[in-house]
């Protein structure tokens, strides 16, 4: 059994804040649906006696739990979690502090592929977009690589009314979502999803509104848009370009191989805004440690102009409170407003020095 333990669980430098932990098991024998409904039961009486929330998935022998709350609290369920006998092969994926609750009505949402789809707890009770159906065959006709019907298709969607940013937010960024579940999953390889990936950026080109904000253009800001060190799939740095730029701001693009190749572009340009992109496609949980170094110099080296630090990626997208952790002033949950929202951050930074 492996186990892994960390500071979030010690306790909190602030009572405003609170621990988040996800972890992943494998059940020692298949639950059945009354075994899972009694394990949510008991959890449930736990969490609510300590103030915890989070979310519980169970998928073909393997759970997959996150849970939120005071520390003393997430300590104690912590603790009786690992003592569990029902589960083994405990990893940690990720711990850190939250400014606030993901699940905050859920003292314990319960997901799971073999439950009824009756059952009122599904999380796929939430209701998706109208775009979501489009999903499943636009990735795999970017798995395949076909960008000309990948274009007819969004190019239909647009007939019927969607916005760019419509798309963008609910097609094309759940499908980056979708080709890396499909390479997490073994049915595809690294090749593949960068094919997919560059046909979803050449889609995203073809689809972003050249509409820009009037104010933005006669402020003319100016933004580095960033990969983290070292990340190879650029879908939402390349659709970010688009959108800056259609809104008036002085754009620049980087590709740094280490948080010092970075530093030294923020140091020499003097920007206002840095934005860095993990993934959209890979959750990338452990890319968080070396995220907030890179966030630490970015800010050292823009001292005295850099005003913002943004985050993006698919972790952000999932859990926009976990850019505090990293030291990032904002988490991107689509690609879609960002330049207004940084516009305003900006204009705030400005108003207090």
């Amino acid at each position: 059994m492996q186990v892994q333990t960390g500071s979030v669980l010690a306790g909190s430098a602030s009572d405003k804040w609170i621990g988040c932990l996800t972890y992943q098991s494998r059940a020692v024998t298949r639950p059945s649906e009354s075994d899972l409904e009694r394990l949510v039961a008991e959890a449930r009486d736990r969490n609510r006696r300590l103030g915890v929330t989070g979310m519980l998935l169970y998928d073909n022998g393997r759970y997959l739990q996150t849970l939120e709350g005071p520390p003393d609290g997430l300590a104690e369920v912590w603790s009786s979690i690992r003592r569990d006998e029902r589960h083994c092969d405990i990893e940690v994926l990720t711990e850190h502090m939250v400014s606030g609750r993901l699940f905050s009505d859920w003292d314990l949402l319960l997901y799971s592929r073999e439950d009824d789809p009756r059952r009122t707890t599904r999380a796929s009770d939430l209701a998706p977009h109208a775009l979501a159906h489009y999903v499943p065959g636009i990735a795999q006709l970017a798995l395949e690589g076909d960008d000309a019907r990948i274009s007819a298709r969004l190019a239909s969607i647009a007939d019927q009314g969607w916005t760019a940013d419509d798309i963008i937010a609910h097609l094309i960024e759940p499908v980056a979502r979708a080709l890396g579940d499909a390479w997490l999953a073994d049915k595809c390889c690294e090749f593949d999803l960068t094919i997919g990936l560059s046909m979803l950026q050449l889609a995203g080109h073809a689809v972003r509104s050249h509409a820009c904000t009037t104010s933005l253009r006669r402020s003319r800001y100016s933004i580095l848009l960033a990969t983290a060190p070292g990340e190879p799939h650029m879908l939402s740095t390349a659709m970010l370009a688009d959108q800056f730029t259609d809104a008036g701001w002085r754009v620049e693009m980087a590709f740094p191989t280490s948080k010092e190749a970075l530093a030294n572009q923020i140091a020499a340009q003097g920007h206002d805004a840095v934005d860095i992109a993990l993934s959209d496609a890979l959750p990338r949980q452990r890319a968080l440690a070396q995220l907030r170094e890179t966030v630490e110099a970015s800010r050292k080296a823009g001292a005295g102009n850099l005003v913002v630090v943004s985050v993006g990626g698919r972790l952000f997208a999932e859990a926009t409170a976990s850019a505090a952790t990293v030291g990032a002033d904002h988490a991107r949950r689509c690609v879609s407003g960002t330049s207004v929202r940084l516009a305003q951050l900006i204009r705030q930074g400005r108003a207090l020095k």
